[in-house]
């Protein structure tokens, strides 16, 4: 199994997830043109992709979602509450699941789990080929004993540190953008990512990624030196999914 990112943050988000003949896509915030580019950076074809596993409405999530779907007759699922964003009858295939309820797509078993997070029904996820797990968590506010114990063991985690709370305190943003972005069902800080990653069993971990950094309220140097910190490794060890770039696969073995 292997694992990149097409670009993560506030401007648009994809994960791109891949075993055998099974190629998933989570969540596609960017245009079509944007998200075929990026794509071809990482040596793969919208016509690899299986189904779109989408996490939440939001439109950095979301907003290409629908038109890929129908150019390229692409499945997609979402919680019930993610798949009233949809206008009935506009994508080729949806398929509903329940964040409590394990699915399989193809060589990929899912695991979904709820989150805190200021959408209807948004969901996380830890994906298994059955010898290695990736957990996925972004767009959370705060933590719950079933997020800790769904991430826990996994071979390699994406984990969300969204902004420093110090930078976040004294940007420019109006008061109640603040409150939305550091309340327990907003982002989280890289405080919150260190004090979970203490939290988690991570004996197992092969590869650690951030995601979702505010391009405002962050930096990856901050990143890297707290969340080094909080898994006992070098700083050089963090990896980042950023905006522009977003990441290069990584393979579990």
């Amino acid at each position: 199994m292997r694992f990149s990112s097409i670009g993560s943050g506030s401007r648009g988000n994809g994960t791109l997830i891949e075993k055998h003949n099974t190629c998933l896509l989570v969540d596609c915030g960017f245009s079509v043109k944007q998200t075929v580019r990026r794509m071809a950076r990482l040596a793969q074809s919208p016509e690899a992709i299986s189904a779109i596993v989408v996490t939440h409405e939001h439109g950095d999530h979301i907003n290409g979602v629908a038109v890929m779907a129908r150019r390229y007759q692409i499945p997609v699922w979402a919680t019930h509450g993610t798949a009233m964003q949809f206008v009935p009858g506009e994508l080729p295939e949806l398929n509903i699941f329940s964040s409590h309820e394990c699915f399989t797509i193809g060589d990929l078993e899912i695991s979904p789990f709820p989150v805190p997070h200021d959408a209807r029904e948004p969901s996380q996820f830890v994906f298994s080929d059955g010898a290695h797990s990736l957990g996925l968590l972004t767009d959370v506010g705060s933590t719950t004993p079933h997020i800790e114990t769904s991430l826990s063991g996994c071979d390699a985690l994406l984990l969300e540190s969204n902004y420093d709370v110090d930078m976040l305190a004294q940007s420019e943003y109006p008061a109640s953008l603040k409150a939305r972005i550091s309340s327990t069902r907003g982002h989280f800080s890289n405080r919150q990512a260190a004090s979970l990653l203490r939290q988690l069993d991570c004996s197992r971990l092969q590869h650690f990624v951030a995601a979702h950094l505010s391009e405002q309220n962050n930096s990856p140097e901050i990143v890297r030196q707290m969340l080094a910190a909080a898994l006992d490794c070098g700083s050089e060890w963090i990896a980042i999914a950023d905006q522009e770039s977003g990441l290069e696969w990584r393979q579990l073995a």
